[in-house]
């Protein structure tokens, strides 16, 4: 096993796709955690896109979680992929889909306006209702074993963790299967381990400092605990 080094971001949920494999595979690593918002020379040396996570193999460097994922996937006995060519194809557009999900939820957060917000909960709505109606898993998402795709959407499901404190937005109101794999993956070992013990709160002071509508929440009911 080649020398291994994560260079990571605590909050970043593509590091935590990473860290899930590490973790489920059993795989010794070093860890390095960088302030992406005063990035080091160093980092901007090896990171083409300036993005986390980047895997360091002794003296090589990989980046794309995706990547990262199934390198360590295939350097370790026993894989997280289906063997069959076209299930593997179908697992790799549902942790494409899951990406997709990210890039929704961060505009989720992002959003300046209530209207802004309400549309993006609709968008994140929608696509857990495309997961539900293809749904063929339980109590993951190939069925019995924890998979690829699995380290994908634990650390989705995890912002809603953070998202329910907030308020009820009902993401997963109407898609019981999707919700039960939601549980199934919270209290996953590999998936719980991924991050800090003080992850909630350090998510909440970012969601609290995007100067967004959902921000403004936040800042509502902090205020309102405070004056009760």
């Amino acid at each position: 096993m080649p020398a291994l080094e994560l260079v990571s971001h605590h909050l970043c949920p593509y590091v935590q796709r990473a860290v899930i494999i590490l973790l489920e595979k059993g795989i010794p690593y070093q860890r390095t955690d960088v302030d992406l918002s005063n990035k080091p020379d160093w980092f901007r040396q090896i990171s083409p896109l300036g993005k986390v996570p980047l895997l360091k193999v002794g003296d090589q460097v990989l980046f794309e979680s995706a990547v990262i994922c199934e390198y360590l996937d295939e350097i370790t006995p026993g894989s997280l992929h289906p063997t069959d060519s076209l299930l593997k194809a179908k697992h790799r557009a549902w942790i494409e889909f899951g990406s997709s999900i990210l890039n929704t939820i961060a505009g989720f957060y992002t959003a300046s306006t209530a209207e802004a917000l309400e549309q993006k909960q609709l968008d994140l709505i929608d696509k857990f209702a495309w997961i539900e109606r293809h749904w063929q898993g339980g109590p993951y998402f190939a069925g019995a074993n924890f998979s690829l795709v699995d380290a994908v959407y634990g650390p989705i499901f995890r912002y809603f963790d953070g998202f329910d404190t907030i308020a009820d937005f009902k993401v997963f109101a109407n898609t019981p299967q999707v919700r039960d794999w939601r549980h199934t993956l919270r209290s996953h070992p590999s998936v719980q381990q991924a991050v800090s013990e003080d992850y909630p709160q350090r998510l909440l002071t970012f969601l609290e400092q995007r100067n967004s509508y959902l921000s403004t929440l936040i800042h509502f009911q902090t205020t309102h605990a405070l004056t009760r």
